[in-house]
Formats: structure tokens, C-alpha cells, sequence
């Protein structure tokens, strides 16, 4: 597991939607599980255009140069028209493509759940088997991503740009709440007195907040991707912050809501999936669509009815 082809080779397998793909997927995941789990897993958010692949390409590099062998899931979105994805990671991030302590792996969103890849889990898995120990999983910052990413990872770092207009959207409760770190990127040039105002109402809106149920007190960072400045503060903060959750047992608590929110996303997909490969289905599926298309019943009423048509 240890040669970076073949990992790509084993999380290609377990991207694979083909039924018997999946077996030998599960039966990899079986035979690795006892090695897994002993990563630091860090998700990475922030609205298009914050620079969060150049963030991680400064943040890993410096994060390989204190002896982690850092690997990245980067979450690339689906087109839904074509199916399509960029996968153009590796490409912005140029000096961690080919760092040899280094794993880049970019991953279409094939269509679920706020652009996280369905096999997003089974990969961090895969990637602590083959000795990573820092798992860096970026999302595509899109509505759902962060909630998602979040239940799947044990530090949450925001990204934020100041004097963007997007210091309303990092003030919303539901994302701020989240975060163990809000990091405004581009603090450099002229952009310098901005981010620290930006810094300054970020810290005003954290204190509003209920305590976190881990007692850690989310912190704002300022940081140049291009300069690599902050990089140490990220670094220093993550360190306190894994030190801390282990020494208060809430590392494991956080580790056993993500294996339950896992199980719960399994069933659902599997259910969904096993569902529609059912036969008789697609005449009256069709029929209804055709129905609500014509507008001559309700979608939600369609819906219902083609599912009791199934399950009662």
C-alpha cells in the first residue's frame, strides 16, 4: 500500500460503481481496517475562488518539511449535464504534485450530496493504510460540502477572503460553529489591513457563540498562500487542537459519530441504489414523470405514489 500508484489504483476500485468492483473493494477495506484510523483527518472549505488548492499546496509542503506525509482527497464537482469533472487539482498545486511524502488525489463528486465523492470515507481509509498521517480532504464549497466533510473529519479549517463580500457568509451561524479555524487567505499586499479587519469582526462574531462541545476555542488566522506566511500558526493550532481532543477523550467521541454518520449514509445510498435496480419500475415511473411534466398532479404527490406503489 505504501506505492503511490498503487493506492491510486485502489481508490480507483473503490470509485468503481460496478457491482463486482465493489466486492473487491469491501474486501480490501476489510483486510486494511486494523491499520487505518491513526491520521490527523483535516477538512478544507471556502467559497470558489478563495484559494484553497494553492492553500494546501503552501500548507502541505510545510506540513511535509516537519516529516507528515500528507496525502489530499480534493473533491472536484461533477457537471450535471455530462457527468464531467475538471480534476485539475494536481495541476494547481504544483509543488506538492511532486513531493514524494506527498498524495494528490482528485475526485469527481459524481452527483451526491454536496459535491463530496461517495467514496471520499473508503479513501481516507485507504490513504492510512498506506502510511499517511494527515488526510486533507478539500471540498468544492458548495452549500451541503461543509456539513458533509465536517461529519467526516475531525478538524474543520474555514477559508475566507476579506473585502469579497464574504464576511457575511463566514458570520452565518451554521458555518461558523463548524469551524475549529477560520483562515483568511490572501493577507498579503494590499490586502493586508483589510484581512485584519475582517480578522477583527470574525473574532467578535466566534464570542456569540454557545462553547464548543470539545472546549476548543476556534481561533482566526491570517495567511499568504503566496508568501507562505501563517503557515506555522495553522500548524501550531492543529497540533494544540489534536493534543487537546486526545488528552480530553474527544477525539474518539468524534471518531465514533463519523463511523455512525457513515453507516447511516451507507444505508441510504444502498437503499436508493438497491431500489432502483428493481424491475417493473421505469413504465410507471415514466408514466408519473410525464404526468407532472404536463402538469397534471403534484410532484410531491407523484412521488408518493410511485413509492407506495413499491413499498406497500
Amino acid at each position: 500500500m505504501g506505492d503511490r500508484i498503487t493506492l491510486s489504483r485502489a481508490i480507483t476500485l473503490i470509485e468503481s460503481t460496478l457491482e463486482e468492483d465493489r466486492d473487491l473493494a469491501e474486501a480490501l477495506l476489510l483486510e486494511i481496517y486494523p491499520e487505518t484510523g491513526k491520521a490527523l483527518r483535516i477538512g478544507i472549505s471556502g467559497v470558489p475562488g478563495v484559494g484553497k488548492s494553492t492553500f494546501i499546496d503552501s500548507f502541505g509542503t510545510y506540513l511535509t518539511d516537519h516529516g507528515h506525509k500528507v496525502a489530499v482527497l480534493a473533491i472536484d464537482p461533477s457537471s450535471g449535464i455530462s457527468g464531467g469533472s475538471i480534476l485539475g487539482d494536481k495541476t494547481r498545486m504544483e509543488k506538492l504534485s511532486l513531493n514524494p511524502a506527498a498524495f494528490i488525489r482528485p475526485t469527481p463528486s459524481a452527483g451526491f450530496l454536496g459535491g463530496v465523492a461517495r467514496s471520499t470515507r473508503e479513501g481516507i481509509l485507504l490513504c492510512e493504510a498506506a502510511g499517511f498521517d494527515i488526510v486533507l480532504v478539500e471540498t468544492v464549497g458548495v452549500g451541503q460540502s461543509e456539513t458533509t466533510v465536517h461529519g467526516m473529519t475531525d478538524f474543520f479549517l474555514l477559508l475566507m477572503l476579506a473585502g469579497a463580500g464574504d464576511e457575511l457568509q463566514g458570520i452565518k451561524k451554521g458555518i461558523m460553529e463548524m469551524a475549529d479555524a477560520v483562515v483568511i487567505n490572501k493577507a498579503d499586499g494590499n490586502n493586508i489591513t483589510a484581512s485584519k479587519i475582517a480578522a477583527a469582526e470574525y473574532k467578535a462574531a466566534l464570542h456569540l457563540f454557545e462553547p464548543k462541545e470539545n472546549s476548543f476555542q476556534t481561533e482566526v488566522i491570517l495567511v499568504s498562500s503566496h508568501e507562505n506566511t501563517g503557515m506555522q500558526e495553522c500548524y501550531t493550532l492543529i497540533q494544540s487542537f489534536n493534543k487537546q481532543m486526545l488528552e480530553n477523550g474527544h477525539l474518539q467521541h468524534r471518531r465514533t459519530l463519523q463511523n455512525t454518520t457513515w453507516f447511516r449514509d451507507a444505508v441510504h445510498t444502498d437503499l436508493i441504489s438497491t431500489f432502483m435496480k428493481q424491475e417493473n419500475k421505469d413504465q410507471y415511473f415514466k408514466e408519473l414523470e410525464q404526468k407532472v411534466e404536463e402538469g397534471n398532479i403534484l410532484p410531491s404527490v407523484a412521488a408518493r405514489s410511485f413509492l407506495t406503489r413499491f413499498f406497500s
